[in-house]
C-alpha cells in the first residue's frame, strides 16, 4: 500500500492534481450517485442509482431536456459518462464528445484518425473510461488511446499488437512504444476493440474482440444484409484473444493474460455438465484429431466484450469471454477450448488466472459470455452472506458463483424459450434451435438492485439455423444463419440470484439490445429495437413510461444528478447487423421544472 500510495503521488506531481484523491474516488463509486463514472456505475457493475428524485409516482412526466446529435450514423451502443457536470460519449468510427450534462452543449469533440481503410469487425463503441484526469478508449483500429479529459488533447496512442507465438517473453518486445520500439509493432498482428476499458489502480484494463473473424458487423455494415454469412469464413482466420493492463501514464503493457490456453487447451473433453445437458461432441474424432490441430490455440478466438467487474478486497479481476474460432470449423479446434465461453478470474496486479468457470465447452452455438459480470452480497436461505458474481449467457441462463472461489451457487430458470435440442451439432438440411447465436443475453449489460436484491436482464428470443455446407474447395462448413424470418422477440426480466426463480417476465416484439438500469425508487429503465425508452417497476414490469426517440434505442441508459436535478440519458442509434433504425442521438430526460 506504501508503494501504492508513493506511485499515485509521483504521478499526481506529474499531472498536476491529487491522484490518491482520485484513487479512492475510483474506489468507491457506489457511493456516488450524482456522477457515472464507470461503465457500471462502479467496479462491481450492478448499474443501480441511488438518485430518488424520479419515482414510480412521477416518471410519468419525464420529457427530453436535451438532445445531441453527433452527425455520425451507425450501430450506436455507447454508454455515456458522466463527472462532474460533463458528459463524455462515443460514436461509430471512434469519435469522442465532451458534452454539458445539463444543457447538452459540445465541449469539445476528438476525431479518432482511423488508420485502416477497412476495418475487419465494425466501427461501433460502448463507451471510454475515465480516471486520473484521462479518457481511455480502444478502437477499431486496433489502437488504445488516451486523451486529456479537460480537452481532448491525445496524450498516448498504442497499438493493440500482439506477437501470437504463444512465448509470453515476446510480449517484451511490445511493453512500451516509442519510436524506436515501433518497427516491432508494426510487424505484429493488429487487433480490434469496441469494449469500454475500466481503470482501476494506476491501470487500464481492456480486452480485445473480433478475433473470430467470420464474416460480421463489418459486412453488415457495409451494406451487406445477408445474415447467413456470420458462419463463414471471414477476412483472415481467427487470432488468439486477450486481456491487458496497461500503465495510464505512460500506455506501457503491465501484463497480457490469454483467452486460449497454449498448454492444456483441449481440457477434459466434456460430453455434458453438472446440470445434465448432453453437448452432441465425437470425443474420439476430436481426441483424433487434436494431435495434428495441435496449435489450434493461436486461431482459438474467445472475444472480450463485456466491461469486466473489480472485486478490491480480493484484487481479483471478472470477466467473460466469447466463443472459440473458427465457429465455422470446429474440427480446427478439438477439446473443450479453455478458456472460451467462460467466467474467469484474474488476480489485478499480475493478470495470473485464480479460477474459471466454462459456460460451454466446445461451444459451436455461438453461446459465449458476452455481457459484464455483476458482483453482489448474497445472502442465502439460511442467513450467511457469500460474495457473489453472476453473469448472464446467451445459452438463456442467469449463473451466480462464489466469486472467491468460483464455486457455481445457482443456475436460473431459463429466461428466454429454449428449444430441447439447443445443443445439437449442425445438419445439411439445418437444425433450428433456440435461443441462438443472436439470442439469450448478449453484451447488454444487466442490472442488481440493492432495493429488490434481483438482477434484471435484458435478452433476445432469436432461433438460429445451423446448418451444414460444402466450401468451393470441398471444405464442410457450420454455417449459422440468424433466419430473420422465423419469428423473434425480446425479453425484460427480473430473476432472484438466491432461489434462480424468475420474478416477472416481460415481452417485447422485437429482441432487446439494449442493457438495464435500477435505482433507488424502484424504477428500471431500458431501450428497445423499435427506438421506445421504456420505464417499468422494477417490482412487477409493469410498463410507467416510454418515449419514441426515432431510432433504435440499441445503448444501455444511464442517471445522473446536477445542482439537484436528475437526468436519465441514453443513446439512440440502431444496429447496423439487426437493421434497427440508425440515428446520431444523445437524449436526456428530466422532470419538469
Amino acid at each position: 500500500m506504501f508503494r501504492k500510495i508513493i506511485a499515485m503521488s509521483l504521478i499526481a506531481l506529474f499531472w498536476g492534481f491529487d491522484a490518491v484523491a482520485e484513487e479512492l474516488r475510483l474506489a468507491n463509486q457506489n457511493a456516488d450517485h450524482t456522477n457515472w463514472l464507470t461503465y457500471g456505475q462502479g467496479h462491481k457493475n450492478q448499474r443501480f442509482s441511488n438518485l430518488r428524485q424520479i419515482t414510480e409516482d412521477n416518471v410519468a412526466a419525464l420529457r427530453p431536456a436535451w438532445i445531441f446529435q453527433t452527425g455520425i450514423l451507425g450501430t450506436f451502443p455507447t454508454n455515456p459518462l458522466v463527472v462532474d457536470g460533463i458528459m463524455y460519449i462515443t460514436t461509430p468510427f471512434n469519435h469522442v464528445f465532451a458534452i454539458d450534462a445539463r444543457t447538452g452543449v459540445k465541449i469539445w469533440h476528438y476525431a479518432h484518425d482511423i488508420r485502416q481503410e477497412k476495418l475487419c469487425c465494425g466501427s461501433h463503441n460502448r463507451g471510454v473510461a475515465w480516471g486520473y484526469g484521462r479518457l481511455f478508449m480502444i478502437t477499431a483500429d486496433a489502437r488504445l488511446v488516451a486523451l486529456d479529459a479537460s480537452n481532448g488533447r491525445l496524450i498516448w496512442d498504442v497499438p493493440m499488437v500482439d506477437p501470437m507465438s504463444g512465448d509470453s517473453s515476446d510480449l517484451d518486445s511490445i511493453k512500451t512504444y516509442t519510436n524506436n520500439t515501433k518497427k516491432n509493432f508494426d510487424s505484429m498482428t493488429k487487433f480490434a476493440g469496441n469494449m469500454a476499458p475500466v481503470v482501476y489502480d494506476g491501470k487500464v484494463f481492456v480486452g480485445v474482440s473480433g478475433t473470430g473473424y467470420s464474416a460480421n458487423l463489418a459486412t453488415a455494415e457495409g451494406g451487406n444484409k445477408n445474415l447467413e454469412l456470420l458462419g463463414k469464413p471471414g477476412i483472415r482466420p481467427g487470432l488468439r484473444a486477450f486481456m491487458s493492463a496497461y500503465d495510464i501514464e505512460t500506455g506501457t503493457l503491465e501484463w497480457r493474460w490469454y483467452v486460449t490456453a497454449s498448454s492444456g487447451w483441449e481440457g477434459d473433453f466434456a460430453i455434458t455438465n453438472s446440470f445434465g445437458d448432453s453437448y452432441d461432441r465425437d470425443v474420439s474424432l476430436e481426441r483424433e484429431l487434436a494431435r495434428k490441430n495441435s496449435d489450434g490455440w493461436k486461431r482459438g478466438g474467445g472475444s472480450i466484450y463485456g466491461s469486466p467487474s473489480i472485486d478490491h478486497e480480493l484484487g481479483l479481476l471478472y470477466v467473460g469471454t466469447g466463443n472459440p474460432a473458427p465457429t465455422y470449423s470446429d474440427e480446427e479446434r478439438p477439446g473443450d477450448n479453455l478458456y472460451t465461453s467462460s467466467l474467469v478470474a484474474l488476480d489485478t496486479n499480475t493478470g495470473k488466472l485464480v479460477w474459471h468457470y466454462q459456460i460451454v465447452p466446445h461451444d459451436i452455438w455461438g453461446y459465449d459470455v458476452a455481457a459484464p459480470p455483476v458482483l453482489f452480497p448474497l445472502t442465502t436461505t439460511d442467513g450467511a452472506v457469500v460474495k457473489a458474481v453472476s453473469i448472464v449467457s446467451k445459452s438463456g441462463w442467469l449463473y451466480v458463483f462464489d466469486r472467491v472461489t468460483g464455486k457455481l451457487l445457482k443456475r436460473s430458470q431459463p429466461f428466454v424459450p429454449q428449444s430441447p435440442n439447443m445443443f445439437a451439432r449442425p445438419t445439411f438440411q439445418g437444425v433450428e434451435i433456440a435461443p441462438g447465436a443472436a439470442g439469450g443475453a448478449n453484451w447488454p449489460p444487466s442490472s442488481y438492485s440493492r432495493l429488490t436484491e434481483w438482477m434484471y436482464v435484458v435478452a433476445s428470443h432469436r432461433p438460429t439455423i445451423y446448418r451444414l455446407e460444402k466450401s468451393d474447395e470441398g471444405k464442410l462448413l457450420n454455417v449459422l444463419d440468424f433466419a430473420p424470418h422465423l419469428p423473434n422477440s425480446g425479453r425484460v426480466v427480473a430473476i432472484d440470484p438466491v432461489t434462480g426463480q424468475i420474478k416477472w417476465s416481460k415481452k417485447t416484439d422485437l429482441p432487446v439490445i439494449s442493457g438495464v438500469t435500477t435505482t433507488a425508487t424502484g424504477l428500471l429503465f431500458h431501450g428497445q429495437s423499435n427506438g421506445d425508452f421504456v420505464a417499468r417497476s422494477a417490482r412487477d414490469g409493469s410498463r410507467l413510461w416510454k418515449f419514441q426517440t426515432g431510432a433504435g434505442v440499441n445503448a444501455p441508459p444511464i442517471t445522473y444528478s446536477i445542482e439537484d436535478k436528475q437526468f436519465v440519458a441514453v443513446a439512440s442509434g440502431g444496429h447496423a447487423l439487426f437493421g434497427y433504425p440508425k440515428g446520431d442521438a444523445i437524449v436526456s430526460f428530466s422532470l419538469p421544472d
